[in-house]
C-alpha cells in the first residue's frame, strides 16, 4: 500500500496480542453516510469484533462506529452488523479455512484507500497464556539487547 493514498482510522492492537495472525486480506465495507463521516473523524473501535461467513456473505460483528453528531434524524446503530465486500472465490477460500478448528476472522485495521473505506481482516488462531508470556519475554530480551548494544557502541 502506498502511504500517500492510505489514511488509517483505527487498528486492533489487541488482536496481535491475543491471536497469532496467519494471513491477511483487504475487504470493502458497506456503510451508511453517517458512518463514513464518523469514520473520517476516527470514531471507530474494533475491540471484541470479528467476522462471520453467513449464506455466502461475510459480516462484520461487534465493530463500534460512534454516531455522527451533526446527523440530525438520520443516525445509525453503532453496533449494527456490516457486510464486507469480497469476491466469491475469496469467500469460499476463507470459509474452507475457517472450518478448521480454532481459526477465526479478526479485523486488524480500518482505513481509507483512495477515499474508500477498507478493512484488513486476518485469519487468526488464539494464543494460549504461555504463548503470550513467551512473546513478552522475547520482546523484553530484544529490547535489553538493543539497549546494551547501544550502550557499548557509544563507549
Amino acid at each position: 500500500m502506498a502511504p500517500e493514498n492510505v489514511k488509517i482510522v483505527t487498528t486492533n492492537r489487541k488482536a496481535y496480542h491475543d491471536y497469532q495472525i496467519l494471513e491477511t486480506l483487504e475487504a470493502g465495507i458497506v456503510l451508511t453516510g453517517t458512518e463514513v463521516k464518523s469514520l473520517r473523524l476516527g470514531r471507530c473501535n474494533l475491540k471484541d469484533s470479528y467476522a462471520r461467513i453467513r449464506d455466502g456473505e461475510v459480516w462484520l460483528i461487534g465493530m463500534h462506529i460512534s454516531p455522527y453528531e451533526n446527523a440530525g434524524y438520520a443516525s445509525h446503530d453503532p453496533f449494527r452488523e456490516r457486510k464486507l465486500l469480497l469476491h466469491k472465490d475469496e469467500i469460499k477460500r476463507l470459509w474452507r479455512k475457517v472450518q478448521e478448528k480454532g481459526i477465526t476472522l479478526i479485523p486488524l485495521k480500518v482505513y481509507f484507500k483512495r477515499g474508500i473505506a477498507k478493512i484488513e481482516l486476518g485469519l487468526a488462531t488464539g494464543k494460549k497464556k504461555y504463548d503470550k508470556r513467551e512473546e513478552i519475554a522475547r520482546r523484553d530480551q530484544e529490547r535489553e539487547m538493543k539497549r546494551l548494544e547501544k550502550q557499548y557502541r557509544i563507549k
